[in-house]
């Protein structure tokens, strides 16, 4: 298939799958996309502040998503300064955020989770949409080398050893909208992220899988740039990373790839690779904005080709 729109303001549509800051890069470095520019939120976090809510009220994780809002703030205010506030001291709000603490109010409120997204959006005056891969609670499972189950991202990050098996607990449906939104994309993005913890969670929805599967849309992985935390994430090659990515989506070929300068592509063949400095200059380990643009614009134009 030929990519007939050669750059990123031709596309109509763009969706990019993951969760933390890493979403937030991506959203952020094409937030020009406005309306056009969709992101499918990881909500499987159980730690932290986001973990601390879920586990005294319930409910989806919110952590992702208020990372994702607090990076595609372009107008600094009142409301924005509101949502970025955490609280400090030792009492028990401290260490909260208090954009998690207005998402979790409007969820008690049974305001659908979605419309709590985009309420909040509206209140930032946020273009680009942000989308739950499921809005039922759900965490992230494996099944490790030993045949046990390890329940909870914060464990599963923990892993010394690639488990057998990555799984969703409970099984639960992905957002309608998300789903929708992969159907219309014309461009995918995968990545950045802590691979099974960001990455793979919104893959393990059988709806937005067998959607990946069936897209017309280029497929692109964006490669991390620092190391992973996980001691069993980091012993992944690249090719590992794509192999796993592409079972998970039935088989769907990842069309491009794009990674920094010091990640090894060993055994990477038949796809787009583009490979340069993405890395930013005050968090070497985050992706430079605009170095990312490009790479995506250069993607592209080799598509194209």
């Amino acid at each position: 298939m030929r990519m007939r729109n050669r750059t990123l303001s031709d596309l109509e549509h763009v969706v990019a799958l993951g969760g933390g800051h890493g979403l937030g890069r991506i959203m952020s470095a094409l937030s020009l996309l406005g309306s056009r520019l969709t992101g499918i939120v990881t909500t499987t976090d159980n730690g932290g502040s986001t973990g601390r809510i879920r586990q005294s009220e319930g409910g989806i994780a919110w952590g992702d998503t208020r990372n994702c809002l607090n990076q595609l703030i372009t107008e600094p205010s009142i409301a924005s300064t509101m949502f970025e506030y955490r609280f400090s001291g030792n009492g028990e709000l401290a260490g909260h955020n208090l954009g998690n603490l207005m998402l979790k109010a409007l969820d008690n409120m049974s305001v659908r989770p979605l419309e709590a997204i985009n309420l909040i959006r509206n209140l930032l005056k946020i273009r680009a949409y942000l989308i739950p891969m499921s809005e039922l609670p759900v965490d992230l499972a494996a099944i490790d080398v030993d045949g046990n189950k390890v329940y909870g991202e914060v464990n599963v990050d923990n892993l010394q050893q690639m488990p057998k098996q990555l799984l969703l607990s409970p099984q639960v449906p992905a957002t309608r909208e998300a789903v929708d939104a992969i159907n219309t994309a014309e461009l995918i993005l995968i990545g950045p992220g802590s691979f099974m913890t960001s990455i793979m969670p919104s893959l393990l929805l059988s709806e937005i899988a067998q959607a990946m599967s069936r897209s017309k849309a280029r497929l692109i992985y964006i490669g991390n740039l620092a190391k992973e935390l996980s001691p069993a994430a980091s012993k992944l090659k690249l090719q590992n990373k794509i192999d796993i990515i592409e079972d998970a989506i039935n088989g769907r070929k990842i069309d491009g790839i794009i990674v920094g300068p010091n990640t090894d592509i060993t055994g990477i063949t038949e796809r787009v690779i583009v490979q340069q400095p993405l890395e930013a200059a005050d968090i070497p380990y985050r992706h430079d904005r605009e170095m990312l643009h490009k790479a995506l614009e250069c993607a592209l134009q080799k598509f194209g080709k």
